[in-house]
This record gives C-alpha cells, sequence and structure tokens, in this order.
C-alpha cells in the first residue's frame, strides 16, 4: 500500500496534491525550521523522491513536518554521475523535488548539471520559492539593492583570494560574498585592503536566535572581527565601486583644441571621446564650438 502524500503542522495532518512530472527546486529555512512555505511542504510530501545534499541534515526538517518519503543524496562528488538516471526518472513520468542542506538550492549549491541536463532534455524544473540567505542579507545590509552582484565563495588562499577581489574592484553593483567563519577575519582584511574604505556589512545566524547584522566600513569590520570566532556561514555584502567624476570641461576640451591643430576634427574628437569617456555627439558640438572661435 502506497503512503499518504501529507505532511504535519503543529500535530495536525494535510494531505498533500498530488505533482506533475518533473524536477520542483525546493527553498529551504536557513536556520528557522518555521521559514518554509505551504507549497514546499505539499511538494515535498508529494514527490516521489526528494533529492537532498545531506540526507541526515535534511531529516531534521522532513522529520519535522513529518514527511517520510524516500530520500537520496545528490552533492557535489555525484551530481554528474545521478544526472542521466534522474532525467530518465522524470521522463518517465516521476516528481522530484531538490534541496540543499539550506536555503536556495544552486546558490554555492549542487544542483547546475543536473538543471543544465533537464533544459537539455526540454524537461519541466519548477522553481519552488522561499528562504534564501543571500536575499536576507542583502535586504537588511543598508547598501543598494538595485543592482546586485553574488559571487559565492571566495577562494580560501590568500593569492587566490586577493586575485578575485581585484577583479571585482570597478564593479558598481552591491557585491555578495558567502564565507566560512574560519575564513570570516582574513577574508574582511583582504576586502579592506582591496576596496579600500567602502561600507560593508557582515550577517551571521540569519533567521536564528542569535541572528546578528554588523554595519559599518570594511576596515572597522575587519578590525571586529580579526581573530574572532563566529559559528556558521557568514554573508558579507560590500558597497560597489564609486561612480566615476565627470571630467573637467576645461580639460578635456584644452585637449580637443591641442588634437584638432595636429590632426582632422573627425579624428580629434574620435581620440577625445575615448580618452575621457565622453560621448561623441558632445564632444563633436564642443569641436565646432571651438573651431567658429578660431
Amino acid at each position: 500500500m502506497d503512503r499518504p502524500a501529507e505532511y504535519f503542522i503543529a500535530g495536525n495532518a494535510f494531505a498533500a496534491p498530488p505533482l506533475a512530472p518533473g524536477l520542483y527546486v525546493v527553498s529551504t529555512p536557513i536556520g528557522n525550521l518555521r521559514d518554509i512555505t505551504i507549497r514546499a511542504l505539499e511538494t515535498l510530501a508529494a514527490a516521489d523522491l526528494v533529492l537532498c545534499e545531506d540526507t541526515r541534515t535534511s531529516a531534521k526538517l522532513l522529520d519535522h513536518y513529518g514527511i517520510r518519503g524516500k530520500r537520496q543524496a545528490l552533492h557535489e562528488h555525484n551530481e554528474r554521475a545521478r544526472a542521466e538516471e534522474i532525467v530518465s526518472r522524470i521522463a518517465g513520468g516521476q516528481a522530484i523535488a531538490l534541496i540543499s542542506d539550506a536555503g536556495t538550492p544552486l546558490l554555492s549549491d549542487p544542483g547546475f548539471p543536473l538543471i543544465r541536463a533537464l533544459a537539455e532534455a526540454n524537461l519541466p524544473v519548477f522553481p519552488i520559492p522561499g528562504a534564501s540567505a543571500l536575499l536576507s542579507s542583502l535586504v537588511v545590509a543598508g547598501l543598494p539593492t538595485d543592482a546586485f552582484a553574488f559571487h559565492g565563495f571566495l577562494p580560501p588562499k590568500a593569492g587566490a583570494r586577493a586575485n578575485a577581489l581585484k577583479s571585482y574592484v570597478d564593479s558598481r553593483e552591491t557585491l555578495v560574498f558567502y564565507e566560512s567563519p574560519r575564513r570570516l577575519d582574513d577574508a574582511l582584511a583582504a576586502m579592506a585592503e582591496v576596496f579600500g574604505d567602502r561600507q560593508a556589512s557582515v550577517s551571521l545566524e540569519l533567521t536564528k536566535r542569535f541572528e546578528r547584522t554588523f554595519r559599518g566600513t570594511l576596515a572597522e569590520l575587519a578590525e571586529k572581527f580579526a581573530g574572532e570566532e563566529t559559528k556558521g556561514e557568514a554573508v558579507i555584502v560590500v558597497a560597489g565601486a564609486a561612480e566615476p567624476s565627470a571630467p573637467a570641461a576645461e580639460d578635456w576640451q584644452a585637449d580637443l583644441l591641442a588634437a584638432m591643430a595636429d590632426q582632422p576634427m573627425r579624428s580629434a574628437v574620435d581620440e577625445i571621446a575615448a580618452r575621457y569617456g565622453l560621448k561623441r555627439k558632445e564632444v563633436y558640438d564642443a569641436a565646432l564650438a571651438l573651431k567658429a572661435q578660431q
């Protein structure tokens, strides 16, 4: 006899409706077990199989809500090897759920090779949105959210970490990083050296009892966490590079006048526009005005 597709909240049983075939990418809590949606519970209860990054970690959530379905491990060491089998099962009509240890799968978590394989096979993939450490840290950081870039975990070795940070130094969008508690102090020190005195935040234990977010300059945060032991993964949010100041008109127009003395006007306009990052029409109009004054 098949098990009933159900889940429990506060001891009360709820039936989970059947699922259409496909892969369901399910977001799970990042700390507080109550941060899960009804749709996520229904999906996990009704799925033919739940793929877990670590079945022991996921058992805490699934057992808490009385979800007893079949579970298998899918992690960075076996996801490529298992992708073909899972594609075949979904093509055969199964509904399979994918969860990570916490938060939204694929964000610094396993799952990408499987999603790519399903996309290539033209099989359905459904997002079941929910908790995300990335978004949770971003909205409390006090930094611009209109444009941001997520860079996951930095390389653990100092040289590779510094090189990675240098590649982001000119990025104007807010930067978001995950970091291990063992390397938080080193990462902040490296950021302060590469990025300078930018505003930043560090979020720890998000959604948990001792949740806290610290804000300040990178130098201030690096000093605060120097040699300090923290628990759980940290999320670091850093202000993007400042917009460059516009060049003074008298400077580029003086260079334009000098360039026009040595070459055709159009060539001089192209050179100055490229050198100063100006719109060509603005430089061309200035060139016409300078020529009329001569």
